[in-house]
Parts: C-alpha cells; sequence; structure tokens
C-alpha cells in the first residue's frame, strides 16, 4: 500500500468515526477535504450504515440529500436498512424507505431488513415499515 492509500484509510475511518458518534461538522469537514461520502472501509461499511445502527438522523438525512449510496452492502450483505431495522431506529427506518431503500436485499443470511426486525422484536420498527410502505403506496409511489 503506498503512503496515500493509508492516509486515505485513515480518512475513512475519520467519516465513519464521525458519523458514529453524530458529528455533523467532522463529517462534512472530511467531505470537503474530498473524502467521498460512499467511503468504505476494510469491512464494507459506510458513513450511512454507522448513522443509521446509531440513529443519528441528522447525518442520515444529510447523507441521503448527498446522494450517497442509500442501499450500499458491507461484507456480510447487511445495507444501512438491516441495521436501522435491527438496531430499533423507527425513524431512520422511515427516511431510508422513503429515500428509496430496498426492502428485498438479503444480506449474508438470507435475510431482508424486515427479517432483522422480527428476529430482534422490534414491533415498532415492523409497524414504522408497514406504516411507510402504505404512505408510498397512497402517495403512488413505487415501492421495491
Amino acid at each position: 500500500m503506498g503512503a496515500d492509500t493509508v492516509v486515505d484509510a485513515e480518512k475513512v475511518e475519520d467519516l465513519l468515526e464521525a458519523a458514529r458518534y453524530d458529528d455533523i461538522d467532522d463529517l462534512k469537514s472530511l467531505a470537503s477535504d474530498g473524502i467521498s461520502l460512499d467511503s468504505r472501509d476494510s469491512q464494507g461499511r459506510t458513513a450511512l450504515h454507522m448513522a443509521a445502527a446509531n440513529g443519528h438522523m441528522t447525518i442520515v438525512e444529510y447523507l441521503i440529500s448527498e446522494g450517497v449510496d442509500i442501499n450500499a452492502l458491507n461484507a456480510e450483505n447487511n445495507a444501512p436498512l438491516h441495521w436501522a431495522c435491527l438496531n430499533g431506529r423507527v425513524e431512520v427506518v422511515k427516511s431510508l424507505i422513503l429515500a428509496g431503500a430496498s426492502l428485498s436485499l438479503l444480506n449474508r443470511y438470507e435475510r431482508t431488513p424486515m427479517d432483522e426486525a422480527i428476529g430482534a422484536e422490534k414491533m415498532e420498527i415492523i409497524d414504522a415499515i408497514n406504516t411507510t410502505v402504505a404512505q408510498m403506496e397512497l402517495a403512488n409511489t413505487s415501492v421495491t
């Protein structure tokens, strides 16, 4: 690995840490330094994975508005929506679905985001998914 690769890997770690700990200023600063908001760490995780898992709505909304890959898969084929469902992040789940996150993606355990919510007994997530999907259908938006 060249010196640039090491620097980039550190910057990607910084980006994911900013998303994980809800530091929007640091996140925006790294982005303005040229670090892609879609950057992945060695496990394939993105800033959106971290923000979604931890329920950081400001960062989730910012990343969505910046056009990041909402269905990015990590090394275990989990999308940010899988993590939000697993961790019971109701508002994040609604935002991701409204932004076009796929409900049919299978992780390496062949589980969809809804399967993860059911497995973790997150009834509020199951309700949020169903309500959000119904709202979108009423609004005549296609849901995958």
